[in-house]
């Protein structure tokens, strides 16, 4: 019994130091070079490396395009469905035995680690977060490329996750928020994977043999790992290397993968109105937005900034909710992916005002996109987003998360040391042209959820 209890406390203070990690990086000087180390593995496995000592932990993103970009229209949720099963059990492999869902979470709570998979619209990523003692280290590291390469996707987990899937889908579908993204979306993308919707019907149509073949694409060759932690360069290329050693590494797997067709411009307005028993109507109003790689990336992020991404500075808060008390919360955002992902304007107001502020968003916005920022506005814009550097790489997941959307998109690798310069480098005229460019008020969605 002693033993067991200097064991339970010993599991307690690791999960104790990682869940109190992310607040200790902050105590290194916010503004350091953060020098990104990148190299190719022989697989074909691309690296991208920090160093970072303040903690003794390891972050890990590993990416594939393996998104639901690429998911089949009639199987919506599969890279999603994907992910989350190759985390339900590991087949046996040699001296290692099979473990279930049961057994694998009980592995990595025994070593105060984790192992998760997800999927974006994307990519699909693997995240490891585990402490850097070598005690513990080298078998966070194995029992993650076992669960990388060796998932055992068990048929009758797959039946009950599809039943708690579908019931959480159709509970999602009695709020207004949702039904309104949900509308939003399919106007916006139409036919294009990013409008994309998992019903209960495209997952009764996915059975393990498709996540199977899904998981076909996740390869060596293809993977993108981000490490972010207190280790060196060569345990980051050995630690990689691992983590990929349990997937198949064939010619064949490393073959370009079939494109994705570009999202359709929007070629006029479109007008949306569902009737939901609801005290606030939700209004989204957008069109298409722009890639990540667009050139005009930080113009589009400055502007935004200032016309609704800013909070209470923003000009749609001063005019829809400060004037005229419309609505407690209005924003708007870009989504920039590997295709254009949305913009989108956002807000709640009473059925009976949602004219009023359809009329003044609208507005505001035509304003923007036909005269841009004032000077004082530009100034604010960047005082803010570069005094608020400091809050994107306080802790090793925020940093991590970065390095990794490096890796993704394929930008620099001095992309977070000159962040603040290309901000600054901004100019109204600059914003004016990327807004004109990119956005076409008159041709865009609105939906409204809420009211009869």
């Amino acid at each position: 019994m002693p033993v067991k209890a200097i064991s339970m406390t010993t599991t307690q203070v690791l999960r104790v130091l990682l869940a109190s990690a992310a607040t200790v990086f902050c105590l290194q000087p916010a503004h350091a070079a953060i020098p990104i180390q990148h190299w190719t593995q022989p697989s074909g496995a691309q690296v991208f490396f920090v160093e970072s000592t303040a903690i003794p932990m390891l972050d890990v993103e590993v990416d594939f395009d393996a998104g639901s970009r690429r998911d089949p229209s009639a199987q919506a949720g599969l890279a999603e469905v994907t992910a989350l099963m190759a985390g339900k059990g590991v087949v046996a492999h040699g001296a290692d035995p099979a473990l279930d869902e049961n057994q694998l979470g009980e592995a990595w709570a025994d070593l105060g680690a984790s192992f998760e998979g997800s999927a974006s619209n994307d990519r699909m990523s693997f995240s490891l977060r585990t402490l850097t003692d070598p005690a513990l280290l080298p078998k966070a590291v194995q029992l993650a490329a076992r669960q990388l390469g060796e998932p055992s996707w068990p048929n009758d987990v797959w039946q009950r996750e599809r039943q708690r899937l579908t019931a959480a889908i159709k509970e999602a579908r009695t709020r207004p928020g949702t039904v309104a993204q949900l509308a939003f979306d399919h106007a916006v993308f139409g036919q294009h994977p990013y409008g994309l919707e998992t019903t209960p019907e495209t997952l009764a149509r996915i059975g393990v043999a498709d996540m199977r073949a899904a998981y076909a694409a996740i390869s060596p060759c293809r993977a993108k790992i981000s490490l972010v932690g207190a280790i060196t360069r060569a345990q980051a290329d050995q630690i990689a290397a691992q983590l990929l050693s349990r997937l198949p590494g064939n010619k064949a797997a490393c073959a370009p993968l079939p494109p994705v067709a570009e999202v359709t411009p929007l070629t006029a307005p479109a007008d949306e109105r569902i009737a939901f028993d609801s005290a606030q109507a939700h209004v989204l109003i957008g069109q298409p937005g722009y890639k990540r790689s667009d050139p005009a990336f930080f113009a589009l992020l400055v502007g935004n900034h200032i016309l609704g991404g800013g909070g209470f500075t923003s000009r749609l808060t001063e005019q829809v909710r400060e004037k005229r008390g419309l609505s407690y919360s209005v924003y708007s955002y870009f989504s920039p992916g590997l295709h254009e992902g949305a913009f989108t304007i956002g807000l709640q107001t009473r059925p009976d005002q949602t004219e009023q502020a359809l009329s003044v968003a609208r507005q505001v916005l035509r304003e923007f996109v036909e005269s841009g920022p004032t000077e004082a506005e530009l100034q604010a814009a960047k005082d803010n987003l570069i005094g608020g550097f400091a809050l994107r790489i306080d802790s090793n997941r925020k940093l991590l998360d970065n390095v990794a959307n490096i890796a993704h998109n394929g930008l620099p690798l001095d992309y977070l040391e000159r962040w603040s310069e290309r901000v600054q480098a901004v100019t109204a005229a600059d914003i004016r042209a990327a807004f004109q460019r990119v956005l076409q008020p008159r041709r865009m969605v609105t939906i409204v959820v809420g009211g009869k």
